[in-house]
């Protein structure tokens, strides 16, 4: 007989698959009807869903479904009709669909193909090797429609189709509606949103892919409150909590996985070091995402041995090796097979972490095979610090680590979140291996415990691998660079046990204790030091002239805790500046706490530093379980997507259009004359701003016309920039970000009978931008990309 646990999961998944159906109404009727007879078999449990969707279906016909409330506008009911279109996130998932005026490329810049377009106030235009000038279009019309002829305050013509300034206008980031996102998105295009989605998953699991720790944890839906973190991993180092494992990657010599975590680690370890130079190990390689400002998806990561090796297929087999290991725990817990449909995914990156960088994750993992391109949707990016600040409210008192200068709760149970009220402000640093985040939250009132993003993130590489960095160098000043640089090549595995030994004391160091913390040196590292310099390891130390370091005789770098400290202090040190400079900005005064997490949180000595430093401003705390705080709301942050309800854009966007030309505005150089009419050309339509509020739901949008009927696309240069005026594309701190695409190859559109107006919507309040395009004459949307890794 099959366990009641396996009843309780099928139950979870056709429920799931009853809310996209059906809607609430059926999902109450199909409880009412089998929640008492759930155990009495699947025939039973079948028989009750397919009977609750017919009676449905016949009751209902159509379904009807509340849009979202735009610009204050109380929602309203809007008829889903059968067969519309689900909404479209892009191919990419993260696709940027910019509808504008005109979009010029900057002066040089090479054609990508013979299918990129140029978009002027007049018409877009196919560019090939034939034909490059710009054309105005014959009286009357403007983007493939007739108009009436008659110009607007600014001398462009109006559009009767839409009613909008054609080109529409771009958002300008006037005092008065600064926070606001002024274009809306059509009705017809909600309808779309809103229909259909492919979304079955009842349970949600996220990964917190680390640059030196990785793991992950899931929770059912039905019971969302219970969170499992996995915490069975084959090795681990001892000594040591697991909670979880290395981010390593060993690949064979010919490019397969082999092993990861503490498996990869301990089998490099035993490989000979003639068969070492040969296999392919990675470690700490997800910071080239944020190093690298040149990031694409042909990006190459240098494994232990120098070789290189695609860094797509790196993340993609780390990933892999989650999405299998997940599932199978998720099979065995459930007594059921659970299936990758079955699953909503969550990765967790840095919020200081550009688009590009958050392209790559996903393109990791559909190579992973974690998520399909046609549904982008079942994975979803979670910035870290907000993973944290969603958890870290919910947790109670006696969850965070006592401080002797704060004072101490009446109740102990109750949760953190009791104590605060709509408008209380607060900061979460989160100190991982690689990066540091920092982020300001406020509470919102409507919704209740919705959060608003009130400081962009900030940030930067200063996580716990400064302090090895640091670590390194002292053993480049003991024992010389060359020699250093030379074990690392001759003896890789050997340079792993030294920081592994290095990682140990590492965690253990602590402004309370005054004994020394001995690194253990490998026999390796010992013995080749002697071979190649011919003088042992002690007698250079002490010629190193280290007034902390000592030689210890069971073959031990004995540091005392001031030697310790000293290898801390400068990554410390960047920390706390930056948590002071945030501190200090007038438009997050009022912070009341600050929350602490990461894996790097865990020191004490960080802990130490950020209270002595800041904590007779804001009340500092910090999570037990501070190293899981990210896993744990990324899991809630799963559940509920919408939670944070406002974030800050990171920077400014937009395209190039051609402008009406205004003597004493516009540069002489930037004058262009077509058919009589002078144009302003690289000007800078901008979508949002750097740092401006922008909220879920609030939408930027844009139309184009394609020149021709055949015409199979559409490409558009997307810039931007980190300052919030920006009036030419060609100004030095401007620079190409990506390429829009918008797919025309269906046939129904390339023999419609008039001039196409495609009508492209993005949505910046998301961790990712998202697109979407509608096709207003046949009223069908349309394949929409952005590329921010080929520019």
């Amino acid at each position: 007989m099959s366990s009641p646990r396996k009843y309780e999961v099928e139950l979870e998944r056709r429920t799931s698959y009853l809310d996209q159906q059906v809607g609430d109404r059926a999902r109450e009727k199909f409880r009412t009807t089998a929640e008492t007879n759930v155990m009495s078999g699947p025939d039973a449990l079948q028989l009750r869903l397919d009977t609750s969707l017919s009676r449905t279906a016949q009751q209902q016909g159509r379904s009807t479904s509340a849009s979202h409330t735009e610009n204050g506008r109380e929602p309203h009911e809007t008829t889903t009709q059968e067969g519309f279109l689900p909404a479209l996130h892009g191919a990419e998932g993260l696709s940027l669909e910019i509808c504008g005026a005109s979009v010029m490329r900057r002066p040089g810049e090479n054609h990508q193909d013979t299918e990129m377009a140029e978009i002027t106030n007049t018409t877009l235009k196919e560019t090939d090797s034939e034909e490059k000038e710009l054309r105005t279009p014959s009286k009357g019309e403007w983007r493939g429609v007739i108009t009436d002829n008659t110009l607007t305050d600014n001398g462009t013509p109006r559009s009767p189709t839409s009613g909008a300034v054609a080109p529409l206008s771009p958002i300008v980031a006037t005092q008065s509606h600064q926070d606001q996102v002024i274009n809306t998105l059509p009705e017809a295009l909600d309808k779309t949103n809103n229909s259909v989605s492919s979304e079955q998953h009842f349970v949600v699991v996220a990964i917190d892919f680390g640059t030196t720790f990785s793991g992950y944890a899931f929770s059912f839906l039905r019971n969302p409150d219970s969170i499992h973190v996995m915490r069975k991993w084959e090795g681990g180092d001892p000594g040591v909590t697991n909670q979880k494992v290395p981010t390593t990657l060993l690949l064979t010599p010919t490019g397969l996985f082999h092993s990861f975590g503490f498996a990869a680690r301990d089998n490099y370890h035993d490989l000979e070091p003639g068969e070492a130079k040969r296999w392919m190990y990675f470690e700490r390689f997800k910071m080239v995402l944020h190093a690298n400002t040149e990031l694409h998806k042909g990006t190459q990561l240098s494994a232990g041995n120098g070789k290189l090796w695609p860094a797509v297929e790196v993340f993609a087999h780390a990933l892999r090796f989650f999405k299998d290991h997940a599932l199978q725990e998720l099979t065995d817990q459930s007594c059921t097979q659970i299936n990758n449909d079955d699953v909503r995914w969550v990765i967790t990156v840095p919020a200081i972490w550009r688009q590009p960088a958050k392209q790559f994750m996903r393109e990791a993992a559909y190579k992973a095979g974690m998520v399909s391109r046609d549904y982008p949707e079942q994975l979803l990016i979670a910035l870290e610090p907000e993973a944290a600040s969603i958890y870290c409210r919910q947790l109670r008192y006696h969850q965070l680590v006592a401080d002797a200068n704060s004072p101490q709760p009446a109740a102990p149970q109750a949760t953190v979140a009791a104590d605060m009220a709509p408008g209380d402000r607060y900061m979460v640093v989160d100190c991982g291996g690689g990066t540091v985040d920092l982020t300001v939250h406020q509470l919102e009132e409507e919704p209740l415990g919705g959060l608003k993003e009130l400081h962009k993130a900030s940030g930067g590489p200063y996580g716990s691998i400064g302090v090895d960095e640091a670590f390194e160098q002292l053993l480049h000043n003991i024992f010389g660079s060359e020699f250093i640089e030379q074990f690392k090549r001759k003896r890789p595995a050997g340079w792993v046990d030294l920081l592994v030994a290095f990682e140990a004391r590492k965690r253990a160091a602590s402004p309370y204790k005054t004994n020394p913390l001995n690194v253990s040196l490998p026999f390796s590292f010992i013995d080749y030091f002697k071979k190649t310099k011919g003088s042992s390891v002690e007698a250079a130390i002490r010629r190193s002239g280290y007034k902390y370091i000592k030689w210890s005789s069971q073959g031990m770098l004995r540091m005392s805790p001031e030697a310790m400290r000293e290898l801390f202090l400068p990554t410390l040190s960047k920390i706390v500046g930056q948590v002071i400079t945030v501190l200090q900005k007038p438009d997050v005064a009022g912070i009341k706490y600050l929350f602490l997490v990461g894996g790097f949180s865990e020191s004490p000595l960080l802990q130490h530093e950020l209270r002595a430093a800041v904590g007779q401003s804001v009340r500092v705390m910090i999570p037990q379980d501070v190293g899981l705080s990210i896993l744990k709301g990324a899991v809630l942050f799963g559940i509920d997507p919408a939670v944070i309800r406002v974030r800050r854009s990171a920077l400014t966007y937009g395209v190039g259009i051609l402008n009406k030309f205004v003597y004493g505005k516009h540069p002489p150089e930037k004058l262009i004359i077509k058919d009589g009419i002078e144009w302003c050309t690289d000007v800078f339509d901008t979508f949002v701003t750097i740092d401006q509020s922008v909220a879920i739901g609030d939408r930027v949008t844009r139309s184009y016309t394609p020149a021709r009927h055949s015409q199979s696309n559409i490409v558009i240069n997307i810039y931007c920039s980190e300052r919030e005026n920006v009036q030419f594309i060609t100004e030095a701190h401007v620079q190409k970000c990506g390429t829009l695409k918008l797919d025309l190859t269906r046939s129904d559109y390339t023999v419609a009978p008039h001039r196409r107006e495609l009508q492209t919507t993005m949505q910046f309040g998301d961790t990712e931008i998202r697109v979407t395009a509608l096709d207003i004459l046949t009223c069908t949307s349309v394949k929409a990309t952005i590329d921010f890794l080929n520019k």
